[in-house]
């Protein structure tokens, strides 16, 4: 992840740990590095343990990852294309084609997302 995105690593958020509410108090890191770094949204998979109220507080929003990738999308087709392109060619072992790729994303409960790609498979 560090040489993908070189400044993704949140540090210095645990001394805010502490402070923190959470329904999962393993979750409490995730909030704490995404107040440190001024995140507008925590994109999880795991909504019920972020929930709205709790987020609000520090204007943190839960966001789905299809919901995001979706998101995405409206922002910028080429991107989110390019992005899909560059993953389905990291999976080498073993490779996958663009409609394998595409079932690996349903299966992963990104049903918006293979929605949205199918159209541009060819492209994938």
């Amino acid at each position: 992840m560090d040489r993908a995105v070189p400044d993704a690593l949140v540090l210095d958020y645990a001394p805010l740990i502490e402070g923190l509410n959470r329904p999962d108090a393993d979750d409490r890191h995730v909030l704490a590095a995404a107040i440190k770094c001024n995140a507008s949204v925590i994109v999880t998979f795991n909504l019920k343990d972020f929930p709205k109220d709790v987020l609000d507080t520090f204007d943190i929003e839960p966001v789905h990852p299809d919901d995001f990738i979706a998101d995405l999308w409206d922002l910028d087709k080429a991107a989110v294309l390019e992005a899909a392109q560059r993953q389905r060619a990291s999976l080498k072992n073993p490779p996958h084609s663009a409609r394998q790729y595409l079932d690996k994303l349903l299966q992963q409960k990104l049903p918006e997302t293979v929605k949205l790609l199918t159209a541009f498979e060819f492209l994938i």
